[in-house]
């Protein structure tokens, strides 16, 4: 069962994060020298930098800067003032509330968006169906042919996205190391690091022994998709924006930004732009699944 997490929060302590305001006529105010901080999940770094690209053109007087580190970081950033919002790629923990009540910072959250990743492999195969172990043990390199996972004697052709992609990322940390940030398992030397999702998709297209991974974004009829259990016993669920949503899909989860109390300012201003029609496009084009 999910942890419950911390509700919309109250009223930030005074003097814990920089909020700029509106005057009367509804423009943002800048206040000299100073820049809205964003810092944390190193998933999430590249979408907060796109948003503030695209924020910054309808907000030219407001300086943003967003940097990772990790969802930690961000979160431990957010307790001790030092940034305005923290992005994370995981609910805050109970210890972190604690650390921040006693800090005079009241988390408020945001969901704004998921991440959910479909594996894909060729029409022609057979293979529809997958576990997360196989999955793990296919991308490691330890299964080499289609047979040992009940389709034809092919040899399996691993695509990947490249290492400085957070897709990349999530599914090394989430499939390879079993949901752990850290460890030594790492892409089989056999796989192909593809510079783009399109570059995997086209690939799987025309490759009848290639399996490969990406955002649902890119779901067409010339792939298809994979169903993955959790578990030997679990059921397998096709990726999609409503087993994605609602967390079914194994390879999902949610994101979320973080403020020390009701947001303010430019700080609405900026989260007010990420729910936006046009903040969840941009959700869409980074490869996430936008909420709405």
């Amino acid at each position: 069962m999910r942890r419950k997490r911390p509700g919309r929060a109250l009223a930030a302590a005074a003097g814990t994060a920089l909020f700029l305001s509106f005057p009367a006529s509804g423009a943002i105010s800048p206040q000299t020298g100073r820049t809205l901080q964003i810092k944390g999940s190193d998933t999430m770094v590249n979408l907060g930098q796109a948003w503030a690209e695209a924020f910054n053109k309808l907000h030219p007087e407001v300086n943003i800067a967003v940097t990772g580190g990790g969802s930690g970081t961000g979160i431990a950033a957010l307790i001790s003032g030092t940034c305005d919002i923290a992005e994370s790629s995981r609910a805050v923990a109970e210890k972190e509330i604690t650390q921040g009540k006693a800090a005079g910072c009241v988390f408020n959250e945001e969901l704004v968006a998921l991440d959910g990743i479909i594996v894909v492999v060729h029409p022609s195969n057979p293979v529809g169906a997958l576990t997360m172990e196989a999955l793990r043990e296919i991308f490691l390199g330890n299964i080499r042919s289609w047979k040992q996972v009940g389709g034809p004697d092919w040899p399996v052709v691993l695509l990947s996205r490249e290492v400085n992609s957070g897709t990349h990322i999530f599914f090394k940390e989430h499939v390879l190391r079993r949901g752990k940030s850290k460890g030594p398992e790492e892409f089989s030397p056999r796989s192909l690091m593809m510079p783009s999702s399109y570059a995997i998709a086209e690939e799987v297209a025309r490759n009848e022994n290639a399996i490969g991974y990406y955002g649902l974004g890119y779901i067409s009829p010339r792939q298809k998709v994979v169903a993955v259990a959790a578990g030997e016993k679990e059921p397998f669920i096709k990726a999609d924006l409503e087993t994605i949503r609602s967390g079914r899909y194994p390879i999902s989860r949610p994101l979320f930004l973080y403020t020390n109390g009701k947001p303010q300012g430019a700080v609405k201003a900026f989260i007010d732009f990420v729910h936006s029609k046009e903040g969840q496009e941009i959700v869409q084009r980074t490869d996430f699944v936008p909420i709405k």
